[in-house]
């Protein structure tokens, strides 16, 4: 069988899924013969369009969003070699990352905290999420306010 050609190695990547810039130059490194080829396509897959940090940065911010807080997607995203500028572009709000943190730990726990290790355990565990301590405290104090729950799904 004859060995796939560093272009449809990309390609194949690409068709599975969106791929940051970086991580295809570190799933490709290995298959290229030297770094001028490797650049040479990551610049020709970016300008036809086939790569893009800005769809997989989009991608990857949609899909963790609902879950994470923006510093934990920055830290995600800059682990994949995505620029700061472009993470940016995409994080949610503070509004809408608030929301988030309310939903996430209204999912996890089922009441609110008894005491003050109860709910140190619940800013703990937003905190681990990646949300800003602001949003962590704000987050806890709207989960279990009556008010805030009927507000919250309206």
């Amino acid at each position: 069988m004859k060995p796939l050609s560093l272009k449809a190695r990309a390609l194949a990547i690409l068709a599975r899924r969106e791929a940051g810039r970086e991580e295809l130059r570190r799933k490709l490194a290995p298959h290229a013969a030297d770094a001028a080829e490797l650049d040479a396509l990551l610049d020709e897959l970016a300008e036809s369009g086939w790569q893009s940090d800005q769809r997989f940065t989009e991608m990857w911010v949609n899909s963790k969003s609902r879950k994470h807080g923006r510093l934990r997607l920055q830290q995600d995203l800059a682990a994949r070699g995505v620029a700061r500028e472009t993470v940016a572009e995409f994080l949610p709000d503070a509004e809408a990352e608030r929301l988030h943190a309310v939903a996430v730990l209204r999912k996890k726990f089922k009441a609110a905290p008894a005491d003050a290790a109860e709910r140190a355990k619940q800013m703990r565990f937003l905190s681990y999420r990646g949300f800003a301590a602001d949003t962590v405290q704000a987050a806890v104090r709207q989960a279990w306010d009556e008010d805030a729950q009927d507000t919250f799904f309206a």
